[in-house]
């Protein structure tokens, strides 16, 4: 059973066959896939399960706090598994493809400005885009 799957089980949610082959694709994915790229992965395993299916599934998993939803300004919602370590994201403009990563000297400058600001920092979410060094940007 996969993190995802535990995490449905756990949460109470009724997990039919389709659901179980969307939760597993999610735990397997390196990157952040939308709806669509999730439904050509599970359909791959189940000839059957539809398109609707996959956008009620991913709904309900973020509903229940186990799917974090990203827009990374391509237009299109992407998805991964809640992260158990918080972490950030550096956005390829040219690719599309993320890099997740962690830095103290930004968590410790986000505090830092919270508190200056007469407030306790509770939660936060940091997208950096850019372009591999020496590449331009298309405009």
């Amino acid at each position: 059973m996969t993190r995802i799957e535990k995490l449905c089980v756990d949460k109470g949610l009724r997990m039919t066959e389709q659901r179980r082959v969307i939760a597993r694709v999610l735990s397997n994915a390196e990157d952040h896939p939308d709806a669509e790229e999730l439904y050509r992965r599970a359909a791959a395993i189940d000839p059957h399960i539809s398109i609707a299916t996959v956008y009620r599934t991913v709904k309900l998993f973020e509903d229940a706090g186990i799917l974090e939803r990203h827009d990374f300004r391509d237009g299109r919602a992407r998805y991964e598994e809640m992260p158990e370590n918080h972490h950030d994201h550096l956005i390829d403009v040219q690719t599309g493809s993320v890099i997740e990563f962690r830095n103290e000297e930004i968590e410790k400058l986000q505090r830092r400005v919270a508190e200056e600001l007469g407030f306790e920092l509770v939660d936060h979410r940091l997208e950096l885009y850019g372009v591999p060094k020496g590449k331009k940007p298309k405009l």
